[in-house]
């Protein structure tokens, strides 16, 4: 029977969920204050009313359909309805600005495309004028716009059959194509088959050895647009499990509370700042709570490492963990849901001793590695004998070495079919003997377990001819909880420099100095970055993060700045890398002037 479901397509997987469990949660999602739950039944029904509703507007096999949206119930509809046609889903990041959009709107030659709100409507208005085309436009939230070409979604698909057969669909049709987000230059539209899609789900289920996932509820966090939490809530939609979205990021903690899922996948700056938060808790605290958090950490960590390593937990250390459980963790727990048992955690490295506090509190966070190319996941820590700081052994199915430069090189079902329409960009990234080249530098241990250097277009070369990886200065700069952001300069500079957003809300309710202010404004923010304590401060953080790092390596100058990277000034990528070309590009004076 196994055999016979790991032969099966995702979009198959999906429909024996509708005939198998038609009760059951499929979809939830919030309107308003009001849970709004989707059984299996339910869900598919409006699965197939979208492909009939799509079918009468002449979308067929290979057409490219977009979605431009932040997540919601009618995103994972859309997607997989257009799949089941045999059509391209397109997804657009909801933050996306009009140069980008109009970009992959012209290169995929949709007609087609769901928008979620009206700054991604009112982009989509201009590129129709500036394109001189007309889209068929699916507003999901938007209830009313009176241009003849714009139709309320809910509203279009009510009126069509609720039973559809499957198109034929071989393991080779394109699925989706997802546009790279991008730290620098045009975005690549990473072209990924219906095959990727089924080797990826066999090798979670064969990797992870999940027994019933029927049960699991997992929350849709990260944005749908992107392949790791695409990738994933399809697999637990696969299994017949359910996805509760959540359409706005930024309730996140209320969201963990009201939904209590099971599972979540989020990128390492979530754990940080609650990591973050949780410390500053606890230095507020009394020296007396200070020190029983103090040894609940030390038996938490105790008995993860014996769990980690699979050996017997003698009875005292069970009883003392018991006792802490109930006293401490499962009071965290509980601030996050309080169901949480499976958190996959990819994008960007997870500092190691963030790792070990979440496996202390009996929440170990399974790291991964993947990339868009690969339809996520390639590598991931098992749950047993993992080590801190890798980021885990390949899946089964997947082969992975290093290569020149010490490239990370992968060949695998879920690897990409190409970057669409950019067949010079595509010969770029494989190697003659067929292995995707990452463009991340690695190792890999005597026991397989995989470790990330850096990036190796990321790799810095000062003008002494020393390489910097960035990413190793930064992560710990950024897991400090006075520094919201810090971004690293070194291309072709005689030392190594910084940009560093200090965590106002941390200094406020931490120092005496800022006791008279609730908030502060630009001006405030920029005076008080001048002040001497601020600048000794600082000093002092950057000077303690940096004992071990070699000499070439420390940071000589940095500057404040008073406000953070943000998607909206293009500044950050949606999945909150720093693009280092912009920022250099809008902060030049003020970098050359730490080397004048």
């Amino acid at each position: 029977l196994k055999l016979f479901f790991a032969k099966m397509k995702l979009i198959q997987l999906l429909e024996k969920n509708a005939q198998n469990l038609p009760n059951k949660n499929a979809i939830s999602y919030r309107d308003g204050e009001n849970l709004i739950i989707l059984t299996w039944k339910e869900f598919w029904n409006k699965v197939c009313q979208t492909a009939n509703g799509l079918h009468t507007l002449d979308v067929k096999k290979g057409d490219c359909v977009g979605v431009f949206s932040q997540n919601s119930k009618d995103w994972v509809i859309f997607d997989v309805a257009t799949q089941m046609l045999g059509a391209v889903t397109i997804p657009i990041y909801a933050t996306n600005n009009y140069a980008q959009t109009e970009y992959i709107i012209k290169q995929t030659e949709m007609q087609h495309i769901l928008v979620g709100d009206t700054p991604q409507l009112e982009i989509l208005k201009s590129a129709e004028t500036h394109l001189n085309k007309k889209l068929h436009i699916f507003t999901s939230h938007i209830i009313k716009d009176e241009a003849e070409n714009i139709t309320y979604f809910p509203d279009f698909i009510k009126h069509f059959s609720t039973e559809r057969k499957i198109a034929e669909i071989s393991d080779d049709d394109l699925a989706t194509i997802l546009y790279t987000s991008g730290t620098t230059g045009t975005p690549k539209g990473v072209m990924l088959s219906h095959g990727c899609f089924k080797d990826v789900i066999s090798a979670h289920n064969q990797f992870f050895g999940f027994e019933n996932l029927h049960t699991m509820k997992s929350l849709a966090f990260l944005p749908l647009s992107h392949i790791f939490e695409r990738a994933w809530s399809l697999y637990v939609l696969s299994q017949g499990g359910e996805v509760a979205i959540l359409e706005d990021p930024k309730n996140i903690l209320s969201a963990l509370k009201q939904v209590q899922p099971n599972a979540m996948c989020a990128v390492p700056r979530f754990y940080e700042k609650v990591y973050q938060t949780l410390v500053k808790k606890i230095d507020a605290a009394s020296p007396t709570k200070q020190k029983l958090f103090k040894k609940a950490l030390e038996v938490g960590a105790r008995v993860a490492d014996k769990k980690r390593t699979g050996a017997s937990i003698p009875f005292g250390l069970n009883l003392q963990h018991k006792f802490f459980n109930a006293l401490v963790f499962k009071k965290i727990k509980n601030e996050l849901g309080g169901n949480l048992e499976f958190l996959p955690c990819g994008g960007a490295m997870l500092k190691k001793e963030i790792s070990e506090f979440f496996a202390a509190i009996g929440l170990p966070v399974i790291v991964g590695y993947g990339l868009t190319e690969t339809t996520a996941t390639v590598t991931a820590l098992p749950t047993k004998n993992y080590v801190y700081g890798s980021v885990g052994i390949p899946l089964p199915g997947v082969e992975i070495k290093i290569g020149a430069e010490d490239e990370i090189l992968v060949k695998y079902g879920g690897v990409m079919k190409g970057y669409y329409k950019n067949e010079e960009e595509t010969a770029k990234v494989f190697t003659e003997d067929g292995y995707f080249r990452t463009g991340d530098a690695g190792r890999i241990d005597e026991n397989g377990n995989l470790y990330i250097v850096d990036r190796i277009k990321d790799l810095m070369k000062t003008s002494n001819g020393k390489y910097i990886a960035p990413q190793t200065i930064e992560i710990p700069l950024q897991s400090h909880p006075e520094i919201l952001q810090a971004m690293v300069i070194a291309e072709g500079k005689p030392y190594v420099s910084a940009v560093i957003v200090p965590d106002f809300e941390t200094l406020i309710e931490k120092y005496q100095e800022f006791k008279n202010y609730v908030s502060l404004t630009i001006e405030e923010k920029k005076k008080l970055l001048e002040s001497p304590f601020i600048k000794e401060k600082f000093e002092k953080i950057v000077a303690d993060i940096q004992k071990e790092f070699a000499s070439y390596e420390k940071i000589k100058k940095f500057k404040l700045l008073p406000e953070e990277f943000t998607i909206e000034k293009g500044e950050i990528t949606p999945t909150l890398k720093i693009k280092r070309r912009v920022v250099l590009e809008k902060l030049n004076s003020l970098i050359e002037g730490m080397y004048a």
